[in-house]
């Protein structure tokens, strides 16, 4: 089995060799990929659970999410209980186990065949990622759906928000959850972009090296996967410098932050 290990630990965290260690244990042999994602960034895990999810891949494949900000309930929290777990079979069979915390379902919600909660302990450990959750997650691998609990609908999903960064790439290319199919612009046209505070202007291009050096790219990204309903492809637009950093040039924005065009 391929297993993606999407979470919030930190690049190079123990935490996932610890995580990992557990799961093996459970699903032996497999082979898992490791990501991740900025600290409480359930917008980024939500994306990438997507782009890995509902793209092609090994065909036996789950993935593994976990990003609990614990923000369900701000009261002082018993047993260091947080948001629960849950499955979501996607329609190409991938399977997803993971919390359940703001929009960690949101970008898969219309493409999963069923979603349902999982009937594990919420709390029990301050690291249930590793003490909780895996033994739940490699027994659903492997078919068993004993724990499934109540079914989810979309409707109790909240939708992705459609104007914020949703990743930064090692080339400093940010990655939005603007879909391109939303926008109404002719290629060369000339656009004016806010991420958060800063103000720059930009090409659209509907290919990003089709810019000259140096200048800002504002165009479909390399980030998408199929619609729910069988039509175009869904990509989202990425803002581009050409021999640059499009991070820096907007003040090294966050993930989550909002993007406008004005």
């Amino acid at each position: 089995m391929f297993i993606s290990l999407i979470a919030d630990y930190g690049t190079g965290d123990p935490a996932f060799a610890e995580v990992t260690q557990r799961l093996l244990m459970a699903l032996p042999p497999s082979q898992i990929h490791c990501l991740s994602v900025p600290p409480f960034s359930t917008l980024a895990t939500g994306f990438w659970v997507a782009q890995l999810g509902l793209n092609p891949g090994p065909s036996d494949r789950l993935i593994y999410h976990n990003c609990a900000p614990r923000k369900d309930d701000k009261e002082a929290r018993l047993n260091n209980e947080g948001e629960g777990l849950t499955y979501a079979l996607l329609s190409n069979g991938v399977k997803v186990v993971g919390v359940f915390a703001g929009y960690t379902l949101s970008f898969i919600k219309d493409h999963a065949q069923v979603m349902h909660t999982v009937k594990v302990s919420r709390g029990g450990s301050q690291f249930r990622s590793r003490d909780v959750f895996p033994s739940a997650a490699a027994a659903i691998a492997q078919g068993d759906h004993s724990l499934l609990g109540e079914a989810l609908k979309p409707e109790q999903i909240p939708d992705a928000p459609s104007d914020r960064v949703a990743w930064i790439d090692g080339y400093g290319n940010i990655k939005t959850t603007i879909p391109a199919h939303t926008l109404n612009l002719k290629p060369e046209e000339k656009v004016v972009i806010r991420v958060g505070d800063v103000v720059s202007d930009a090409i659209y291009s509907d290919g990003s090296f089709r810019v000259p050096e140096g200048t800002l790219a504002f165009s479909p990204g390399s980030s998408g996967w199929p619609a729910a309903d069988g039509g175009n492809q869904i990509r989202w637009m990425e803002l581009f410098l050409r021999g640059g950093n499009a991070w820096e040039r907007f003040g090294r924005p966050r993930v989550n932050q909002v993007v406008t065009q004005i």
